[in-house]
């Protein structure tokens, strides 16, 4: 049985340069957000395993 979507097709893609850069700073600045949320991500649990006198500690 296979059933039937009536989907309506995707707009074309931009044909403007402006559209374009827009789109890509965009998606770049999406993108490094994503990242700079991970790493911190990862910072905290490190700090967070790692224990409150991880600074205090002898070298």
């Amino acid at each position: 049985m296979s059933e039937s979507h009536d989907t309506p097709p995707a707009p074309p893609p931009p044909t403007d340069p402006a559209a374009i850069a827009k789109a890509r700073r965009g998606r770049n600045i999406a993108l490094a957000l994503g990242l700079v949320a991970f790493i911190v991500l990862v910072y905290g649990v490190t700090l967070i395993r790692m224990g409150g006198y991880v600074a205090s500690r002898p070298l």
